[in-house]
């Protein structure tokens, strides 16, 4: 059985990853902007007497390591040794995607072109000469439509040819001129042969006219001057090269824009209508959330709460279970677990309207209309897209952070991110609104989400003021067609969010539920009464940090604690600690709570968990993205005294103005 590695390159919103999907039987998400794929994914196939790994690389536009994707894009193929490189080029934007082609051959590898999206490219009446294209590029060019899985076979067939003639491959020398060839010759001359050996000689010298640093460093001590503005000369040589192939295999008597999103966007767009609408969109996800997502959330409470807990309650009485094992199941176990499951639907609907955000285009437009607010800060549009995200989970919030090409700009991103609240933290919203503010729980959910956007940009300010001083980095972002969500994706990408809620409940949340319940029940002299427990003793040694807050109950204490470890944990352990894993459904939060919170004191309660310390996931890829234990630690810090420092403030105003 013959096996090798294919590499999948390609500009970002290309079909890579539903080609990807398509040929392992996959179902990795899918989306309709630049910069879903930020870390390279694997799989394997086997096509006739082949077994294919094929590795999904970050999109691209280029292979200078301008970002984190593409150095991880670029270092996997020049370093790995793929043996072949299935390079997916939009059929209706030719020119730009062309170019990432041009240094894939450059840089030596055997390279297949999948033409993708040839669907799209008829619609626009975009007629191409596959045969003169493939001659011009010297490379194979196959017509394909990913997503119907049209001319895989063919594509797949190309690929074993290419593999098996890997050894006579010679790839195609593009003409660049005089001073660039004279420049290629130079530095072929004086490079040492086990640099030839690795390299493809061609490709080190055009990287040396780009001034890449990394082949720079690769060549050290040798140097080699081709002006200050090469690498600009450099990519008009490679567009004037793909201009003379595309005139000549290419009629594009296209339509020059699409008349639906052109209309679309003179509306969602406008520079003052698209500010409101976008403020109208993320209105009315809350608003779902709560009115349609709460009908199922009671039901599911009603059942954990009564239904189950009592079953369970009867069943071990019956079978003569000890007490305190009991105690365990029920109160521990039914009452964590089940009360974080309640929030299921809501959670659910959340990550349903931000999926549609991004699937719609209407996410890449959202960072257009931010970008000029986010200069203001000393960012740019594309930071905002990240800080979305966060919405569903801030670990791939920060992870999409790789998708920023100035260092100090990424930097600042990673450490404002998490001020924007995740799907973990909105349960207790959704329990703290309802018992408080009833009937205006979208109200008060909606200005928190706009709190940690506010904090989240003044603390930009700040640290491009003081921590991260630089030249600002301008907003260049493709912004894709609108298209109609794919029911299958959208499906696939709500499922897996929901998956991983699911399986943290019955992970992290079960394993916390389990270890609070001891807390709670034991001390160093056996089982006691929950007021002589170790868990109160660190609840009131906590406690008067609280005080100032207006919640400086051991309960609420020892809740904010755990919930480092998750955010849906302060649900499950408020339910826990006091004593509602019984009960008959959410609204006997209600009597508990308030003789702990007023309707002030419940609010700063909300302001803190938004913005304090996050879970040791979210600081787990934070230290792993900065690389850094010194930004890690800083992260920590100052998000819990900014949390305490706002909800300090929210209390004392608020009672100073509402007694």
């Amino acid at each position: 059985m013959d096996i090798f590695k294919i590499a999948l390159a390609g500009n970002p919103n290309s079909g890579k990853t539903t080609l990807f999907n398509a040929l392992t039987g996959s179902n990795h998400y899918v989306g309709n902007w630049a910069g879903v794929t930020v870390e390279k994914r694997e799989g394997r196939m086997q096509h006739a007497e082949h077994i294919m790994d094929i590795v999904d690389l970050p999109g691209i536009y280029s292979l200078s390591p301008y970002t984190l994707e593409e150095k991880i894009s670029r270092d996997y193929i020049q370093n790995e040794n793929p043996d072949v490189v299935l390079n997916i080029i939009d059929a209706t934007a030719l020119e730009r995607n062309l170019y990432l082609t041009l240094q894939l051959i450059e840089l030596g590898r055997p390279v297949v072109v999948a033409l993708n999206m040839m669907d799209e490219a008829e619609k626009k009446n975009i007629q191409l000469d596959l045969e003169g294209l493939s001659a011009a590029l010297g490379v194979p060019v196959v017509p394909i439509v990913a997503l119907r899985k049209r001319g895989l076979p063919e594509l797949l067939e190309t690929v074993v040819t290419a593999h098996h003639a890997k050894a006579a491959y010679k790839p195609r020398r593009f003409n660049y001129g005089e001073e660039v060839e004279a420049f290629v010759r130079e530095v072929e001359l004086k490079l040492p042969k086990s640099l030839k050996a690795d390299h493809d000689p061609r490709w080190i010298a055009l990287k040396l006219f780009e001034h890449d640093i990394e082949v720079q460093k690769l060549v050290s001590p040798l140097k080699f001057d081709s002006g200050h503005d090469s690498p600009d000369r450099m990519a008009d040589l490679r567009y004037r090269v793909i201009g003379e192939m595309i005139s000549g295999t290419a009629s594009l008597e296209a339509i020059a824009f699409d008349p639906l999103t052109d209309r679309i966007d003179r509306v969602l767009l406008n520079p003052f209508l698209g500010l409101p609408i976008f403020g109208l969109v993320m209105w009315l996800m809350f608003y779902l959330t709560f009115n349609l997502g709460g009908v199922f959330a009671d039901l599911i409470d009603v059942f954990f709460a009564v239904h189950l807990s009592s079953w369970v309650t009867a069943g071990l009485e019956f079978l003569q279970v000890a007490p305190w094992l009991v105690s365990l199941v029920v109160d521990g176990v039914i009452g964590g677990v089940g009360g974080v499951l309640t929030f299921v639907p809501n959670i659910a609907i959340v990550f349903v309207m931000i999926s549609l955000l991004e699937d719609t285009g209407y996410m890449a437009r959202a960072a257009y209309l931010m970008d000029h607010w986010m200069t203001k800060v000393g960012l740019n549009g594309k930071t905002f897209i990240p800080m979305v995200l966060g919405f569903g989970c801030n670990v791939p919030a920060i992870m999409g952070t790789r998708t920023i090409e100035n260092e100090n700009d990424r930097l600042i991103a990673i450490l404002i991110n998490p001020f924007m609240s995740c799907g973990a933290r909105f349960p207790v919203y959704v329990l703290f609104a309802s018992v408080f503010f009833p009937g205006n729980e979208t109200a008060v959910t909606f200005s928190l989400y706009i709190l940690g956007i506010l904090m989240a940009m003044a603390f930009a300010m700040i640290f491009r003021k003081t921590l991260f001083k630089g030249e600002q980095s301008p907003f260049i972002m493709e912004l894709p067609p609108y298209r109609f969500p794919k029911p299958g994706d959208l499906g696939i990408h709500v499922w897996e969010k929901v998956r991983g809620y699911l399986i943290k409940a019955g992970t992290v949340i079960f394993g916390a539920s389990v270890v609070l319940w001891f807390v709670l029940n034991f001390n160093f002299t056996g089982q006691v009464p929950i007021t002589e427990s170790f868990g109160a003793t660190i609840g009131h040694f906590i406690a008067p940090f609280f005080g100032p807050l207006g919640f400086g109950t051991w309960q609420n204490a020892l809740s904010l604690v755990s919930g480092i470890i998750a955010k849906e944990i302060v649900v499950a352990n408020t339910a826990i600690l006091y004593g509602l894993s019984d009960t008959a459904g959410a609204a006997e939060f209600g009597p508990v709570l308030s003789q702990a919170f007023t309707q002030v004191s419940a609010y700063a309660f909300m302001v803190f968990v938004l913005l304090y310390t996050p879970c040791v996931g979210v600081i787990g890829v934070i230290k792993r993205e900065t690389n850094s234990w010194k930004w890690t630690g800083f992260s920590v810090l100052y998000q819990l005294v900014v949390a305490w420092v706002m909800a300090f403030i929210v209390y004392q105003v608020g009672m100073l103005i509402f007694g």
